[in-house]
């Protein structure tokens, strides 16, 4: 894949999770609606952030810390600007199951490219 489709994935995803982050709860987007159960939404909060981690650790190979940063950075900067919104509730859990998310799809990515063909120097 192209780099520049790498980046623009990447930007897509991190503007969607800005998006749910910092939405009003009406204006959020949501898999299963208002009433969903607290396992669903664990799962979204870590698959989002995994998809993240993935698509930043092949815009940075070999970068394994640096892209773990940038996800756990990503996750606590977008948990202190939902202090900022009447009703959105900040959460320490909720900062360690988005870096958790993004730490997985850092390390599956790192392991994918670790496999695959250099190309010739």
């Amino acid at each position: 894949m192209r780099r520049n489709h790498v980046i623009a994935a990447a930007a897509i995803c991190l503007g969607l999770i800005v998006y749910a982050t910092l939405a009003t709860l009406a204006g959020r987007p949501v898999l299963l609606g208002h009433a969903e159960a607290y396992w669903v939404v664990i799962i979204e909060r870590f698959s989002a952030y995994c998809l993240l981690g993935f698509l930043l650790s092949f815009l940075l190979p070999g970068r394994l810390r640096l892209a773990c940063a940038l996800v756990v950075a990503v996750a606590i900067g977008l948990e202190l600007l939902q202090a900022l919104i009447p009703d959105r509730d900040p959460g320490f859990m909720d900062v360690l199951q988005k870096g958790a998310g993004g730490t997985v799809g850092v390390i599956l990515a790192q392991t994918i490219l670790a496999f695959l063909p250099r190309a010739p120097s």
